[in-house]
Parts: structure tokens; sequence; C-alpha cells
């Protein structure tokens, strides 16, 4: 079992019952004593668990989201929300600009409210690279392996090819947004798309709606300082977010 995939099962253990035991962890995943105090002491350095002698709990103030949504279960979920941050970040692209754009129910309803300028895309979403082909848009698709579940271009090959640009601004989706882990998606390879993308952009920009705040999933792809966040609105609680990055809220 992969470590990526070991972080996994052990986050949803947490998740489900609190708490949990190292030889249950052990017996799971078919590891060792060894491996398994090594992935924990590196999940709790993340902020993603808490080590405790014999085991491993909860971190407090945060959830745990190892399982990715596919597109279909998404689009049906904070549809007004979602409307409102892209049309704002749409606002964002100026003439000349060269724009990564992330897979996404987000992203992809940023396209309808996109200005009529000299942009050009880089995409990893074969559906969202169709439909700014027919609004006029130059648009590029960078090599990989096809996810049907998030309908995004991952792998090796992709990152490969984005390796290359170097965008002035790039738009992104998450599955987790927490000060202890920064912002975070379930799968490496997407996420291995996305901090690349990041890495790669002067400007790169978080889309999310308030459900992803004080979520953490198994992969962090970028540092909560390396980028800027639009959501819809900040809860009270999640007001302390401010003083930390830079958010934009939207309605």
């Amino acid at each position: 079992m992969l470590t990526e995939e070991r972080y996994s099962v052990i986050l949803e253990m947490v998740k489900q019952n609190k708490s949990v035991k190292l030889p249950e962890l052990c017996e799971r995943l078919g590891a060792s004593e060894s491996t398994v105090r090594r992935d924990l002491t590196q999940l709790d350095e993340k902020g993603l668990l808490k080590k405790v002698h014999g085991g491993a709990i909860s971190a407090e103030d945060h959830s745990f989201s190892v399982v990715e949504q596919d597109v279909e279960a998404k689009s049906k979920l904070f549809n007004e929300e979602k409307i409102a941050i892209a049309r704002y970040a749409a606002s964002l692209v100026d003439d000349g600009d060269f724009v990564f754009l992330d897979a996404g129910t987000t992203t992809g309803y940023m396209i309808d409210f996109l200005p009529e300028k000299n942009v050009t895309f880089v995409t990893n979403a074969f559906i969202h690279a169709k439909r700014l082909a027919q609004r006029g848009f130059t648009v590029y698709i960078p090599a990989g392996e096809i996810k049907l579940t998030t309908e995004a271009i991952v792998g090796a090959e992709c990152v490969n090819s984005l390796q290359s640009y170097n965008f002035t601004k790039s738009f992104l989706g998450a599955n987790g947004i927490s000060l202890a882990a920064g912002v975070s998606t379930p799968d490496r390879n997407e996420a291995s798309v996305k901090s690349t993308a990041v890495q790669n952009s002067r400007i790169a920009y978080i889309l999310s709606d308030h459900s992803k705040f004080g979520q953490i999933s198994a992969v962090t792809f970028a540092k909560l300082g390396r980028v800027r966040l639009i959501t819809d609105k900040l809860s009270e609680e999640n007001k302390k977010y401010i003083s930390k990055v830079n958010v934009k809220e939207v309605m």
C-alpha cells in the first residue's frame, strides 16, 4: 500500500472512531509498527491528527475528508454560492492573461462569466477546454491520464506539461482549507497538478464555498500564505482566516 493510501485509511479510521490503536492500524494496513508510527508522526506534524501513546486521536476543530465526490454529486451542492464565487473570479481575468483553469464545478461556472478579452487558457479539465474554445479563447490541454470522477487530466505527464508554463493567474478548487494543513485535496495525483499550477503562477486563487473551511483532505497542495481565497461568506468561527490569508467574501 502506498504512503498516501495509508494516510487516507488512517484518517478515515480516526474520523469514524475518534481514536484508533496502533495494533488496529497495523492489521488494517498490513504494515509494521515502525511504518505506522512514522505515518502517525507525519500526520501529527501536519495537524491532521494527534499522535498519542499506543495510537492516535482526532485533532480538534477539524473534519477530515478522504473521499472524492464525483462531478455530478458536487454539482448539486451550494450552487448559488459557487456561481457568486465564479462570477467574481471571472472578473479578475484581464486582457493578455495566461491562465490555468483547474477542473471542478466552481471553476466551470467561471466560463460563462469570462470577459471577451485576449486571454489564453491552459486547463486540465477536458470539459472546460471545449467550452472555453467555444467562447473563442485560445486553449491548451496538458498531456496525462483522464480521471473520470473529477473529469480531470492528472499524472506525471500532466505535471511535466505544466512545469514549463508561467501563468499570470490560476484558479483552482479545493476539498479542504485549514489553518493547520493549508489547502488540500484527497488525491495525490490531482494534488501534484494543483501544486505545480500554484508554484508556476504569479497569483493563485482558490475558489471555495464556506463548507470547505475547517476541512482537511489527505494531501496538502498549497500553503495558505501562497494563495488568495475567494469564498461566499465566512462564518463567525472562520473569521480567524482573515488574519492569516487574503480572503475575498462575495456574498
